[in-house]
């Protein structure tokens, strides 16, 4: 299971870049991103016959979730996605539980430590590597969409560190995300449609069938992972983390033909230290799973 996590969530960073190939605007690839989790995802609700929750906490769940983890950061993603490496995406997208650790310190979910300091610390150097003039990226005018490319990790920490914080509402893991795909669809319409960014996906093309394959695996992966967690505990689940990033560096060789340089992969190396030393061990986990 956790290699099933890694290596298709680590598919979703090369398909994302192949789906911003022929230039749509990022909330327009964000509707029909959403349009598929929403079909999926209800799918699988109405094979389980549990659906969204429709009080009010629920809702005002659905459009915080929405918007700090699809919209914002999904936004970004795919701008900053257009313009950098899908791999050095893949290692970026590891500085997320070391910017919720901070957060949750701030809000006292989490005690100090130096260790996990030191993890976040890791990260920084790893993003300093990454943004070096001319070491790791092919161009160094790349440089300046790395800021970009981390507004979307942050916003990722801010949800978990919401979900946490307040928790789902009473609703299962998949009856949450059902819930803010929705209401990310929704709210993303009028976005798309006064930015003129809307566009039919039809005939199929490469790009829209990237687009479709990564959101489906998407939300089956994100079940599995709700699955994983309850079985085997939320920090082995965690671990997946290693093998997204690790899967992302090589499935955008084998998709896209990237060659990363040996800075990239010493970047990747100390990335995935930081991550190691940030995870919460597994005594936190059951505190915050029970």
């Amino acid at each position: 299971m956790l290699v099933w996590l890694g290596v298709g969530w680590g598919s979703t960073h090369p398909l994302g870049k192949i789906a911003t190939e022929t230039g749509h605007g990022a909330f327009g690839l964000i509707f029909w991103q959403q349009v598929v989790m929403v079909a999926v995802l209800g799918a699988i609700a109405l094979v389980r016959r549990k659906g969204m929750a429709l009080t009010a906490p629920a809702l005002r769940f659905y459009v915080i979730v929405a918007v700090l983890g699809t919209l914002i950061p999904n936004g970004t993603f795919y701008v900053s996605v257009a313009h950098l490496p899908a791999g050095i995406m893949s290692i970026i997208i590891a500085t997320v539980p070391m910017l919720a650790f901070p957060m949750a310190l701030a809000l006292g979910m989490d005690r100090f430590s130096a260790l996990r300091l030191a993890g976040l610390a890791l990260g920084l150097l790893g993003v300093a590597l990454l943004a070096a003039p001319g070491a790791a990226l092919p161009d160094a005018a790349m440089a300046r969409f790395l800021p970009l490319a981390l507004v979307g990790p942050l916003f990722y920490a801010s949800e978990a560190t919401f979900v946490a914080y307040r928790g789902t509402q009473g609703m299962d893991a998949l009856q949450a995300m059902l819930g803010a795909s929705l209401t990310g669809l929704i709210l993303c319409l009028p976005v798309m449609l006064v930015t003129g960014q809307g566009y039919s996906p039809l005939p199929l093309g490469r790009d829209d069938a990237a687009l479709a394959l990564s959101s489906a695996l998407h939300a089956l992966l994100y079940a599995t992972y709700v699955w994983l967690a309850a079985t085997a505990g939320s920090v082995f689940a965690s671990q997946s983390s290693y093998l997204v990033t690790g899967a992302g560096m090589v499935w955008a060789m084998v998709l896209l033909g990237e060659r990363p340089s040996p800075l990239v992969w010493l970047a990747l190396a100390v990335m995935l230290a930081g991550v190691a030393l940030v995870q919460p061990r597994e005594r936190a986990a059951k505190v915050v799973e029970a």
